[in-house]
């Protein structure tokens, strides 16, 4: 395994640490027009349990 030849300065370090940033998550709305809440892509709708308007969880 490779080993780096020298510490790497604490400002080298930060400097790449601070490119790791939280994204906010992309939101759709739902499909079923009774619906319309924002929802992640390709997964079934929390409020109202459809996917692709085919109702998938029932209550």
């Amino acid at each position: 395994m490779p080993v780096p030849k020298r510490r790497q300065s604490r400002s080298n370090t930060r400097s790449r640490r601070a490119q790791w940033k939280a994204a906010a998550p992309t939101l759709v709305r739902c499909n079923n027009p009774a619906c319309r809440q924002p929802k992640l892509p390709h997964v079934v709708c929390p409020n109202c349990g459809t996917y692709d308007r085919r109702p998938v969880l029932t209550s």
